[in-house]
């Protein structure tokens, strides 16, 4: 059986870019910002603290990614507590946490999370007409999954 969880019509949004798409990233949320400011954003360290300044909006903000924010943004996805990610992570580069991004975003597919990782697919994601109305969305059913697995032994 398939569980539902509903995501309000006000969402929790993180924001995340790494050092090279910040400035992509603030480009990004620069020209969303009507929509953006309805919801209520977090963010990790120095994106957040970037975006508040630049849209002079209240974010929250949780320790940068290499020092935990990726693990802490992953928590709150676990507890459901964000609804959305962006999440502008640079390809070109690699990143001295990649396992914690790589965590960060297998918890965003376990727990079906709409994840952007580009200003296009960002900008399908806010413009979608589930933006601003609650919204059902269907979580796998993982615990018949891993009660399986446990039964066989793996």
């Amino acid at each position: 059986m398939t569980e539902l969880k509903q995501l309000p019509a006000k969402k929790t949004i993180a924001l995340v870019a790494h050092d090279h798409k910040k400035d992509e990233l603030l480009d990004w949320v620069k020209r969303h910002r009507d929509i953006l400011v309805q919801h209520h954003l977090i963010a990790t360290g120095t994106t957040g603290k970037l975006i508040s300044e630049s849209l002079n909006v209240e974010v929250a903000r949780v320790l940068s990614g290499p020092l935990g924010g990726d693990q802490q943004l992953g928590a709150m996805i676990a507890e459901e507590k964000i609804n959305m990610v962006i999440f502008f992570w640079d390809p070109m580069e690699s990143q001295p946490h990649d396992s914690d991004v790589k965590a960060f975003l297998r918890l965003c597919v376990v727990w079906n999370i709409p994840t952007a990782s580009n200003s296009a697919s960002a900008d399908f994601l806010i413009t979608s007409k589930y933006m601003d109305e609650d919204h059902s969305v269907s979580l796998p059913d993982y615990k018949t999954y891993l009660n399986r697995n446990i039964k066989k032994g793996i």
